[in-house]
């Protein structure tokens, strides 16, 4: 399998360019996520001239528009961070990320919960590093995610998910983005997006049913926007039960009682917490190669994502 795109924080894959000359690896990225994952390290701070090591820096002022300051001295790094920022996106835009882990809580890189300090030194907010902000206000579109927040199961799984659909999307759109394939595509994806977002799922589907020839391009942004904010609505545990229960129902006429029993239970343990959601998906696409279900074969919430990422085995 051709290996994903995916913009990472250098110092998570054990380069040593913090500020304090040390590094941040981050085994599970290299040695599970690397297999499916090629690297793309950036250092926001080594990269735009800093030492290592270096004197700290950290946020102050307005929370919407911080200044980027070092501790001790007050170098005002702001503006220049700015300038290479903008720099760096320009040659990002050419490598077709798919996604971002950034460093959680850096006043460069941080994409969320980073502190903000008064001039007097106490911190009084929070919001986004230097960088991070400028590259979700440049690409939007593209799953980001901290390297807290990754080790999070179900977060994990959501950033890893979109991250794949993603993916799957920059392929239909290098094959022509031919209105068959944008069909094709939204069908395959049904299911999935039914278990994020119900609202998003009648509004995609309505969206696909006016498809005409004319503005195709616009009507791709319009889609790829409303199905990647879609998708960051987590997929709980109501929500995929709706989902599996919608499944179930394709062998109604299929199973005997006793197995219609047994796959009702499944889902209702996983509904309470007791089993994790692998269980019940194994157990319907046994069904789903047992009795050839066309439909069912070709939906992603059934293989979102590598099963050896075993992302769905946590309860």
């Amino acid at each position: 399998m051709e290996k994903i795109k995916i913009g990472i924080s250098s110092c998570l894959l054990g380069e040593n360019v913090r500020y304090d000359g040390g590094h941040q690896h981050d085994r599970y990225l290299t040695d599970t996520l690397g297999t499916y994952f090629e690297w793309a390290p950036v250092c926001p701070e080594v990269e735009y001239g800093l030492p290592v090591p270096r004197e700290a820096m950290r946020l102050v002022g307005d929370p919407d528009a911080p200044r980027l300051l070092t501790i001790r001295t007050g170098v005002d790094h702001t503006n220049g961070m700015l300038r290479w920022a903008e720099k760096k996106m320009k040659k990002l835009e050419k490598y077709n990320l798919c996604g971002f882990i950034f460093k959680s809580r850096s006043p460069s890189s941080g994409i969320g919960g980073v502190k903000i300090y008064t001039e007097a030194g106490m911190p009084r907010n929070k919001g986004k590093g230097i960088f991070g902000n400028a590259f979700m206000k440049r690409f939007p579109l593209i799953p980001v995610i901290d390297d807290g927040k990754l080790h999070d199961p179900q977060l994990r799984e959501n950033f890893i998910e979109s991250v794949f659909v993603y993916k799957r999307w920059q392929e239909f759109l290098r094959k022509g983005g031919a209105i068959r394939d944008l069909i094709a595509f939204h069908t395959r994806h049904k299911l999935l997006i039914l278990a994020h977002s119900q609202k998003h799922f009648r509004e995609l589907g309505r969206m696909v049913a006016r498809i005409t020839q004319e503005g195709t391009e616009e009507f791709h942004m319009q889609y790829i926007t409303l199905l990647m904010e879609g998708l960051q609505l987590l997929a709980t545990p109501k929500k995929n039960t709706n989902v599996l229960l919608h499944i179930a129902g394709y062998f109604k006429k299929n199973l005997s009682s006793d197995e219609k029993k047994e796959l009702l239970e499944i889902i209702g343990n996983y509904h309470e917490g007791f089993v994790p959601l692998i269980a019940p998906v194994i157990l319907i696409m046994h069904y789903v190669r047992k009795f050839d279900e066309p439909y069912l074969k070709t939906q992603y919430y059934l293989n979102p994502h590598p099963i050896e990422l075993m992302l769905r085995n946590h309860a």
